[in-house]
């Protein structure tokens, strides 16, 4: 079809242009949508909007139409006849109309648009009001209410209009804290869905142990170790100074030693459902650690990790020396590290997410487009852009707004 012959496109109803909000509600079955519209077409009306939810098998169904001209009813009144007809096709599917009159199309939506993800294990209907309740003291709008996942837990997303992100944001995280729940505030907009990057901390991230621990257990030191590390991540303790004492502590272990912690680290339930539905959905993935190369290297190659990056523990003549090689992977290090794969990956900085537990992560998480505290530490809860409290790192896909039937679809079609 050529420019000339493209149709020009209907004027957007007028406020005083009269329409009809047709409202159908009953047991779903397949054929009703069809059926409404193929009714409504005898009346020659425009579409101006439509919305429809289906739960527990119950539909509702609305469709914002123009008001019919004069002469299209078969009976006189050409809105009464389409009334008629709409109720009378509605009775003999065992359904229920309502159809209410009114002028021009849906008040325009609120400047300030964000989508607020809320995880709860279990969400009560004492949290929903709450959550409710303070977006609409912060001005906000709830214009819309979708449900990403039943389980491992439940999230529901709300579309939120008439009140700035970063108001939200603030207004719903000490509320979230008191109520026991996880809500996470983004910007609404095409930048959400094209965050393309996603950078993760490993230790109690990404896999279940601090690896220098479990090194540490080979070499009789794991209590010591486990002592400085909480108190480093908890950040008491300058990172760089800790990791050399603890690395010290290893100094003269079996180089065999790497291939038994390999053996031993444990992925976070749901790290591999994320990565692998990131990498469907073509994100790139990578992770920066102030563990070691020894251990994220061979990770990298389990999950097809795009970018791995940490420290590396000295072996000279097939035993640890008790020190590292290269520069330090620390606080600093993360920022620049997630700084860098995004270059490499063609990716603004507004457009990547990161996910981490501990102090070291805190640069990394607020360089980030999206920082989200991985049940992380008060200090890192208070200053990340939100926190995820489940023990399942497959949740975080929800606060990007992937549903668990996109996910369940992905793992299906995952060779």
């Amino acid at each position: 079809m050529s420019a000339s012959q493209i149709p020009p496109a209907t004027a957007v109803p007028g406020d005083d242009v009269p329409t009809l909000l047709v409202k159908i509600f009953g047991k779903d079955r397949p054929g009703i949508t069809a059926g409404l519209f193929e009714t409504l077409a005898a009346y020659s009306v425009d579409v101006v909007d439509i919305e429809q939810v289906v739960t527990r098998g119950r539909i509702t169904l609305c469709a914002l139409v123009t008001a019919p001209s004069p002469g299209q009813g078969s009976t006189g009144s050409a809105e009464g006849d389409l009334r008629a007809t709409v109720h009378n096709w509605a009775e003999s599917m065992n359904l229920q109309a309502e159809i209410i009159s009114g002028r021009g199309d849906n008040r325009p939506r609120g400047t300030g648009r964000s989508h607020v993800t809320v995880l709860g294990h279990p969400l009560t209907a004492e949290t929903t009001a709450a959550i409710a309740a303070a977006i609409t003291a912060t001005g906000g709008n709830i214009d819309r209410i979708f449900r990403l996942a039943k389980y491992p837990v439940t999230a529901v997303e709300f579309a939120v209009s008439g009140a700035e992100t970063a108001t939200l944001r603030s207004v719903l995280a000490p509320e979230a804290a008191q109520l026991g729940v996880d809500v996470a505030v983004v910007a609404a907009g095409l930048q959400r869905r094209a965050q393309r990057l996603v950078v993760m901390d490993v230790d109690s991230t990404l896999i279940q142990d601090e690896v220098i621990e479990l090194f540490a257990a080979h070499a009789g030191c794991e209590a010591e170790v486990a002592e400085v590390t909480a108190a480093a991540m908890r950040g008491e303790l300058d990172f760089e100074q800790s990791l050399h004492a603890r690395v010290e502590l290893l100094g003269g272990l079996d180089a065999s030693v790497v291939e038994a912690v390999r053996k031993e680290v444990r992925l976070t339930p749901g790290a591999r459902t994320l990565v692998r539905t990131l990498k469907r959905l073509g994100y790139q993935v990578g992770v920066v650690s102030g563990g070691f190369t020894q251990v994220t290297d061979a990770l990298q190659e389990e999950l097809g990790l795009d970018f791995a990056s940490a420290n590396t523990l000295e072996i000279v003549d097939g035993k640890l020396t008790g020190r590292v090689t290269g520069d330090i992977v620390d606080r600093a290090g993360k920022a620049r590290l997630l700084r860098s794969f995004a270059q490499q990956a063609g990716v603004p900085l507004a457009q990547t997410v990161a996910i981490g537990d501990g102090a070291n992560d805190l640069d990394m998480l607020n360089t980030a487009g999206l920082g989200v505290a991985f049940n992380a530490k008060p200090v890192v809860r208070e200053a990340a852009h939100t926190a995820v409290n489940v023990p399942f790192l497959d949740t975080v896909l929800y606060l990007l707004g992937i549903t668990r039937e996109e996910v369940e679809a992905a793992e299906t079609h995952v060779g």
